[in-house]
């Protein structure tokens, strides 16, 4: 069968010739970003007077000092004030294998020749099945019974995906749970779920929500029990109205807290007896563990019913099982995504397979092991700077000093300042946190990452 018009274009010489070029050239310059450098003091002004006027298009000011000059090298950013950082949040896990990334540059590059920017309701390309078949695949490849995939240009809309599949499921059930703590997204159903009562500060409310205390580390036994209990009461106070409780199986802006297969089960278990959807949201937490789900870290195959994904695939999505198949007209987007992320994610999810990321003794655990250690290592010589625990595979946090909300914000931007940018989490204690770029970040990045935070805590 001849190609078509479109594969003679995508394989023209001097489409690859023009391909290369870039690479090359993308490799001399970003080769000069070695480490993290301060600002360029003949910039500073106009530096200053960039963020003011964005602030003012926004319509309020960044949270840092941050805007980026388009190029970096691995872990390291630059800006375009002339400064360069380690960048150990990449855009709350967005940014999974780095900045300028080759690989990552290349799919962009075979994005932008297509014809097509945006994807979507009407046409999409063959990319877009390719990329939901691999996710199913991995999905599915230990137990659970995902049949279906559907693409999303966010996280939050992925959820919203998710909770209209569950009600219509569900119907008439109009309640869900969620662990106390959780953050689900900021659209208007979205933050009515999520336990932050600022985030719905002057929003009419958008549905119920009966919320269960997450594992506590420090009595996993008790813990499980009361989670049961509260359950159960919610349950039995509504009964069968309840479409589906979310899982936060390791708590992302509640404070990076990791949960317990058996805590899990447990709930489960009630869930399943009760006619519950369970879903397991994973915008945060997907590739960032021992398997390339978190559901699967925590051996949960089995139960799952639908689960979102997004952030370091840059395209999101919705998965779900066949039963949980929704009726024409309830789940479609003008945009599932955008051509650049759908090539970027299936190079991204390709880059961690084939890049022996998961599994005990895999790059993921190794980067939480290098962390943990080194910050266990300030806690011990430095009684009072930091404390555990230091979350779970490549999410990292510590609590600095008293644990305060000023103190985690006073070292995190003074971490920015020094060369590092990290964010905060949680509320009670307030902690600093990192999403490091796990395809790219090196030992001697962590070890230098470290070398910060210690000289920060010690003198902020």
């Amino acid at each position: 069968m001849p190609d078509l018009i479109a594969d003679q274009f995508f394989n023209d010489p001097r489409v690859a010739d023009a391909k290369r070029l870039v690479l090359d050239a993308l490799r001399e310059h970003q080769s000069q970003l070695t480490g993290p450098r301060p600002p360029r003091d003949d910039l500073a002004q106009s530096y200053d007077d960039a963020l003011a006027a964005f602030s003012d298009v926004r319509g309020g000011a960044l949270y840092y000092r941050y805007l980026g000059s388009g190029l970096g090298n691995g872990a390291l950013v630059e800006l375009a004030d002339g400064s360069v950082k380690y960048d150990m949040i990449t855009g709350i896990g967005v940014h999974g294998f780095g900045h300028s990334h080759a690989s990552i540059v290349s799919a962009g590059l075979d994005a932008a020749i297509r014809d097509t920017v945006m994807q979507g309701n009407l046409q999409q390309g063959a990319e877009s099945f390719a990329l939901g078949r691999l996710l199913l695949d991995k999905a599915n490849e230990s137990g659970a019974s995902l049949a279906h995939c559907f693409l999303s240009t966010s996280g939050a809309t992925a959820n919203e995906n998710a909770l209209k599949i569950a009600f219509q499921k569900h119907h008439p059930a109009d309640r869900v749970l969620a662990f106390t703590d959780c953050f689900a997204g900021r659209t208007v159903a979205l933050a009515q779920m999520t336990d932050r009562p600022k985030y719905r500060d002057g929003l009419p409310t958008a549905m119920a929500v009966d919320y269960v205390p997450f594992f506590n580390h420090e009595d996993p036994e008790a813990s499980t029990r009361h989670a049961v209990r509260v359950l159960e009461r919610h349950l039995s106070r509504y009964p069968n109205q309840h479409a589906a409780m979310c899982f936060e199986l390791i708590q992302g802006e509640g404070g990076y807290w990791p949960g317990d297969r058996n805590f899990f089960a447990a709930l489960i278990d009630v869930l399943k007896r009760a006619d519950v959807a369970v879903w397991m949201d994973e915008v945060q937490t997907f590739g960032r563990t021992t398997r390339p789900f978190a559901f699967q870290h925590f051996d949960l195959d089995e139960h799952v019913d639908l689960v979102t994904i997004g952030k370091i695939t840059q395209v999101c999505a919705t998965l779900y099982r066949d039963d949980y198949k929704p009726r024409p007209g309830l789940v479609s987007q003008t945009f599932t995504g955008a051509t650049s992320s759908i090539f970027a994610a299936q190079a991204i999810v390709e880059g961690l397979i084939n890049g022996n990321h998961f599994g005990e003794a895999g790059r993921n655990a190794q980067v939480h092991e290098r962390f943990a250690n080194h910050l266990q290592r300030i806690a011990d010589a430095h009684p009072g700077s930091v404390a555990g625990p230091f979350g779970q595979g490549g999410m990292i946090a510590f609590t600095p000093a008293d644990g305060s909300p000023d103190a985690a914000k006073r070292v995190a931007h003074a971490l920015f300042d020094a060369g590092v940018i990290g964010f905060i989490t949680g509320s009670n204690p307030a902690r600093v946190r990192f999403l490091p770029p796990l395809g790219v970040v090196t030992d001697d990045d962590i070890d230098a990452v470290c070398a910060i935070v210690e000289q920060v805590v010690t003198t902020t």
